[in-house]
């Protein structure tokens, strides 16, 4: 277990409340009382074994004298720096975290705790804003509804309005009362169903048919494996609740399968290996597109990659996300990211290193990718598809300022923001 940076100190204190001299303590630990000195004012190292000695000498736990219990805490305070100060604000000490939580553990812990508390409420506050604003199932929902209950209703004043309608159209008008009625109440079904799974499923439910096949995907870990994908994962895609959730996920085997066919589980870690995380290395060694490159790393627990992709609309179609890179769950996503840059210029590849607004030490290294195809031939539309794979990067210096979506992203001077931001603006 790691040594605290006041360990000297502490070694102090407890010598000082057993009522020992430094030069007794000294002798049993076999070391010279100059060097126990120095260590108690913290002025020198101690190996594990010397701490060892002197925990014996002292006849207490050497435990007592390390930080393993409070590691965690200094771990969660150090990812409270990383979120951020108070612009134009000197910073926190981040070298002198570890004398914070020795000499103030109680202080440190509200902190730590504070900060927690502060990223739930920030998802709490993004996951609402996205569901009243754009969340487009909950209108449709809604459209339903009124749509079917305005058929009923104009079927139902005729029926009520015309006593002598011919038979062949009054059966006609009560079957097609029949059938409003029950899109009525199927519509009824779904939109309460939608809003009590908001209610109980962590941070944000399961709204939409795409984020019901990333909670499944988010279950399995975001892995699907070769021998799974060749027997098609049907039982688990039969579990999912709407048809149309069940036809993405089936949508998304059968690519995935495709994926293992053109770079091999086996074969892509090997090569993986060899080359590092470059998914374009990775394609030029299976002769395949770097989209499915970026697709298998995302599969890989190891790399710790997200990964979004999305259409000629800009339209997120997919997205795993990465720790400390949040997604936006309905509309556009930030235009600075690198993703839409390679929409615009296809079979181009860009890479950036990025730093999401309201995150002052952490850095991510992002690649992006963009292909057309033509399905209908010549004449036909030409389709785009884009994706941005997102790898941590520890490096140290700046890197490109972006955000999540312009309704929760904190930065005031962006060039590209498109709608004002329900979050307080950090500085330039």
């Amino acid at each position: 277990m790691p040594l605290s940076a006041l360990t000297g100190t502490k070694l102090r204190e407890r010598r000082m409340a057993a009522g020992l001299l430094q030069a007794d303590v000294a002798a049993r630990a076999g070391i010279s009382a100059s060097y126990l000195n120095l260590i108690e004012h913290n002025r020198r190292k101690v190996t594990a074994e010397v701490m060892e000695r002197l925990a014996d000498a002292l006849q207490i736990d050497r435990s007592a004298l390390i930080d393993g219990k409070d590691a965690a805490l200094v771990e969660d305070l150090r990812a409270a720096v990383a979120r951020g100060g108070v612009s134009g604000e000197p910073g926190p000490e981040v070298e002198r975290v570890e004398d914070f939580v020795d000499r103030y553990p109680g202080w440190a812990a509200l902190l730590a705790a504070l900060h927690l508390r502060g990223l739930a409420l920030e998802r709490a506050v993004e996951a609402l804003n996205d569901r009243m604003t754009h969340d487009p199932h909950l209108s449709q929902s809604l459209h339903e509804l009124l749509s079917s209950l305005s058929a009923v209703r104009a079927t139902a004043a005729i029926l009520a309005e015309t006593p002598d309608l011919e038979p062949d159209w009054a059966a006609r008008f009560h079957r097609n009362l029949h059938q409003d009625s029950e899109r009525l109440a199927a519509g009824a079904e779904a939109l309460v169903g939608f809003l009590d799974a908001g209610q109980g499923i962590e941070e944000q439910g399961i709204a939409a048919p795409q984020e019901e096949v990333e909670d499944w995907l988010r279950g399995r870990g975001w892995t699907l494996s070769d021998v799974e994908l060749a027997g098609g994962l049907e039982e688990e895609i039969a579990r999912l609740a709407s048809s149309a959730a069940r036809s993405l996920a089936r949508a998304h085997v059968e690519r995935a399968g495709a994926d293992a066919v053109a770079m091999p589980e086996a074969a892509f870690l090997a090569a993986l290996a060899d080359l590092g995380p470059d998914p374009l290395a990775l394609a030029d060694r299976f002769a395949a597109s770097p989209l499915v490159a970026m697709r298998r790393l995302a599969a890989v627990p190891a790399v710790q990659a997200g990964l979004v992709a999305c259409d000629g609309s800009g339209t997120l179609t997919f997205r795993k996300p990465a720790t400390g890179f949040p997604l936006p769950r309905f509309g556009s996503a930030c235009p600075l990211w690198p993703l839409y840059a390679a929409m615009g210029r296809p079979m181009q590849p860009f890479e950036a290193r990025v730093q999401m607004a309201g995150q002052s030490d952490r850095r991510h290294r992002v690649i992006a990718w963009a292909e057309t195809r033509h399905p209908q031939g010549l004449r036909g539309p030409e389709l785009r598809e884009a994706a941005m794979l997102i790898l941590p990067d520890d490096g140290a210096g700046p890197g490109v300022r972006i955000g999540s979506s312009c309704r929760v992203c904190a930065r005031g001077d962006c060039p590209a923001r498109r709608e004002p931001s329900i979050l307080a603006a950090e500085g330039g």
